[in-house]
């Protein structure tokens, strides 16, 4: 899966420098860079070159390398499980009036997106099968369980859950109550 690199480089600096109590201001200091280029890399305005990158990563006394690890999106899981709690409220000085809330954003070509709500009824399991589409689910009601190989992730009212379709996956509802979802395809083109 590949993620956009100016969120996850802008974000990981920014946990960085929250991580060791450090302002703007400081690693400005002693990046010997602009807070104004800083506060555009951590809210995703702009990539740093690798230069600053360097500058950046020797200022938090970190390697280059910890900046970008996974950066084209490698993860240990199958799937990207964004809970209710973990969206990022984005700060868009051009956008007054409108609340943002990040969730997760993917670089896209020959695809076509298809949007659906989805209930599920109780008591309800879909043996695992694949699609050719990157799937987004965001619960909106209830509880749904996602099982892929040998695990199982619960997927709760306001949790976003983000994968790639071709791995088999499973749908359950195993309680009383209906759930529902909104469900987003982005499906490959195949030719």
């Amino acid at each position: 899966m590949k993620h956009d690199k100016l969120s996850l480089i802008g974000l990981r600096i920014l946990e960085m420098r929250k991580a060791k109590k450090m302002s703007l201001r400081e690693l400005a200091k002693r990046s010997n860079l602009s807070a104004g280029l800083l506060s555009k890399i951590e809210n995703f305005r702009t990539v740093p070159s690798l230069s600053v990158l360097i500058e950046i990563a020797n200022s938090l006394e970190v390697d280059v390398s910890v900046l970008v690890k996974n950066i084209n999106g490698e993860t240990a899981a199958p799937y990207l499980l964004v809970r209710a709690n973990e969206g990022r409220v984005e700060k868009r000085d051009d956008s007054k009036g409108l609340l943002y809330k990040y969730l997760l954003s993917q670089d896209l070509a020959n695809y076509s997106l298809r949007v659906n709500e989805v209930h599920i009824s109780p008591h309800t399991y879909r043996k695992p099968l694949s699609t050719n589409a990157l799937e987004l689910v965001h619960v909106l009601e209830g509880t749904v369980h996602y099982g892929f190989k040998d695990q199982e992730v619960a997927v709760t009212v306001g949790d976003t859950l983000y994968f790639d379709g071709i791995v088999a996956h499973s749908v359950r509802n195993a309680t009383e109550q209906p759930a529902r979802m909104l469900k987003i395809y982005l499906l490959r083109h195949t030719d």
